[in-house]
């Protein structure tokens, strides 16, 4: 029996902007809602870590087409840069920081925009199939 992991994803905090930003009103991330899941597999079929999440959307509450990961959009290369890591390594199995976090199946990290951080949750999820 051959032994797979999967990654759920949600955005967990909202923006922090109105002090530096040229345009204190531009509101939270562009790229995603609160509350956005992700599903990343990696399996003889599938391998979403090379396509930049494109399509790893499974829950939000705004317009598919306009979520980064959706069916339409990658993730936003900041949010990208800062995750992949983690991404990568839960896909392969691996521990994602074991003697960091509570859980070395569980990282807590967020995208490189200080104004507008979207943090996030990334968890792997071991099965068999």
């Amino acid at each position: 029996m051959q032994k797979f992991s999967r990654l759920h994803i949600a955005w967990v905090y909202p923006d922090l902007q109105e002090q530096y930003c040229a345009d204190p009103k531009a509101g939270p991330c562009p790229c995603y809602h609160a509350g956005d899941e992700f599903i990343f597999e990696r399996d003889g079929e599938r391998d979403d870590f090379w396509h930049m999440g494109l399509n790893t959307l499974a829950k939000t509450s705004g317009d598919p087409d306009t979520i980064a990961g959706g069916p339409k959009m990658p993730h936003c290369s900041e949010a990208w840069d800062a995750i992949a890591r983690y991404i990568y390594t839960g896909l392969q199995g691996g521990s994602i920081m074991k003697g960091w976090m509570n859980q070395e199946n569980v990282m807590i990290t967020c995208c490189s925009d200080g104004t507008r951080p979207v943090i996030f949750k990334i968890e792997r999820i071991d099965y068999t199939d």
